[in-house]
């Protein structure tokens, strides 16, 4: 497991890296601590995210090209077709209707507990911006408690791609990670000049700490040994809005938008029938704004050897890291997470998951 820090080491942090001895945590970048701690990074990021930035930001997502059986970077386009990320605006909601028994992609109108706990995530490696999406999870407490006698007090867990926090390639976590929950509610305008976060409904969250597993950020590129550990875990601290005493405003992510249970033992696609896929696809007919789900049976990859999860799906680059539930409840919002969206094939109308394991809770953990 690698793990990158992103503020003062904590009592909890500590442990977490003893936890995590298999690996010696790596540093994200060569920035000292800073005496004020999480607040003070917190800050920094928030006002990295310029209206402008976020404009620029583009899908950090894969395909499988049949004809060469490798993965390579899917090529990011606007709305319009041209390169680049997507603007403000409704998404088209792929033709399909909510309730029918399989649903490629639709806008998510229903609401409840996933719109909240479902978010856009934004990140940077270098000067190149990136767009993602992320869920929120229990973390080790009660699960109908997130954060009761856990030691994880006014901090919150996120899980989403590997891809989505780590270079594969270049070997480095990213800098400037942001989780924007419930996105949807009320997407902040991108022509307009002041904070972005402070336009959206409840704020946003930066990374405090990430984990990866080794078989992904040893994996060399993104492969199929990568494909089967394209999962990560982020701690977020303190976020949202402040008030006009720059005092935090309800701080605590999984108080403010809850939590979903995630199950770390494999489910048998031939007797779930039903899985929910959610995500801010932001390529091609969808700008990044609106919260699209797939719903369908579960199935396997057979160009992983079934090491993979495939359900069919039109979600597309910007979903990455979305969450996938089974057992859900459509009335509440409520589901079991059991992968994140991950790749895709040329040609192909489908999303592919790792599957959740024990190699997952170890960094989970």
């Amino acid at each position: 497991m690698r793990i990158s820090l992103r503020r003062a080491l904590s009592a909890l942090t500590a442990a977490l890296l003893v936890g995590a001895a298999l690996v010696p945590a790596r540093a994200a970048s060569e920035r000292g601590v800073e005496a004020s701690g999480g607040r003070a990074e917190h800050d920094r990021v928030v006002a990295v995210w310029t209206p402008e930035r976020v404009a620029q930001a583009v899908p950090r997502d894969f395909e499988l090209d049949p004809a060469t059986g490798r993965f390579r970077p899917r090529p990011a386009k606007k709305p319009d077709g041209t390169p680049g990320g997507g603007k403000p605006g409704g998404g088209d909601d792929g033709g399909d209707s909510v309730g029918s028994e399989t649903v490629t992609a639709a806008s998510w109108n229903a609401g409840g507990r996933v719109a909240g706990t479902t978010g856009k995530v934004l990140f940077s490696f270098g000067t190149s911006y990136y767009v993602c999406s992320a869920s929120v999870v229990h973390d080790q407490g009660d699960p109908q408690q997130p954060n009761v006698d856990d030691g994880l007090a006014d901090a919150s867990l996120i899980l989403t791609a590997a891809h989505c926090v780590y270079d594969e390639v270049g070997d480095v976590f990213a800098e400037n990670w942001m989780f924007i929950p419930n996105y949807d509610a009320d997407p902040a305008r991108l022509t307009t000049d002041g904070s972005f976060c402070d336009g959206t409904l409840h704020g946003c969250w930066t990374a405090e700490a990430i984990a990866v597993h080794t078989g992904y950020a040893n994996a060399g590129g993104f492969n199929t040994q990568a494909v089967q550990h394209d999962f990560a875990v982020v701690r977020v601290g303190e976020g949202g809005h402040v008030d006009e005493d720059g005092d935090w405003i309800d701080s605590q992510l999984d108080v403010v938008v809850a939590s979903q249970p995630a199950s770390f033992d494999e489910v048998d696609g031939t007797t779930t029938p039903d899985t929910f896929l959610f995500g801010y696809p932001a390529e091609k007919k969808y700008d990044g704004t609106d919260l699209i789900y797939s719903r369908g049976p579960l199935g396997y990859d057979p160009n992983t050897g079934g090491a993979t999860y495939r359900v069919d799906s039109n979600l597309n680059g910007g979903s990455s890291g979305g969450g996938w539930y089974v057992t859900f409840d459509e009335g509440s919002g409520t589901g079991v997470q059991i992968s994140v969206n991950s790749y895709g094939y040329t040609g192909i109308k489908a999303m592919h998951g790792p599957v959740f394991s024990t190699a997952t809770e170890a960094v989970y953990d």
